[in-house]
């Protein structure tokens, strides 16, 4: 089978993944004082705990959201665990202080319907494709709609599925 994505590739490697997290710690760690950080799983998990590290935060929480369900098309979005209570009445339940961490905005429609959530925070993302890139405060390097990342944990000499799933 050929992987029509393999025409825009944009291979990330470990190396690089970790230097854009610093390099996003760095735009973020300006005056604002974060009280959490809530990232979107799974993507999110690695960037935010270098940037949780960097900055100094401890409060960190998931918001589990399902889009791309067989690793090549975006389905129906899927809220598997929301955001705890108490992350939620930070910023007077609005997200005021609140750090949203992504590795990816792709169409921004799981952006979209974090930020209904939480309104008032700040979604920051490692990668962004032109048609999320509204709905992100930050994002460190963009790439063509149509450009396929590959993650250091996808790579292999060819894609590796997980075994689960």
């Amino acid at each position: 089978m050929v992987d029509a994505r393999s025409d825009k590739a944009f291979p990330v490697s470990w190396d690089q993944f970790h230097r854009d997290a610093r390099a996003l710690t760095w735009r973020l760690s300006g005056d604002q004082k974060w009280q959490a950080i809530v990232c979107v799983t799974r993507g999110g998990l690695v960037p935010a705990a270098i940037v949780a590290r960097e900055l100094g935060i401890r409060m960190i929480e998931t918001i589990c959201v399902a889009s791309y369900h067989d690793y090549q098309e975006q389905g129906a979005l899927k809220v598997l665990k929301p955001v705890s209570d108490e992350v939620m009445n930070i910023g007077g339940g609005e997200g005021a202080g609140v750090l949203v961490i992504d590795d990816l905005v792709d169409t921004g429609r799981t952006a979209r319907l974090v930020r209904e959530m939480l309104p008032k925070a700040h979604y920051a993302t490692l990668y962004s494709k032109p048609m999320g890139r509204p709905v992100v405060d930050t994002f460190i390097t963009e790439v063509s709609q149509d450009t396929w990342i590959y993650f250091p944990w996808d790579m292999g000499l060819a894609f590796q599925p997980p075994i689960v799933g």
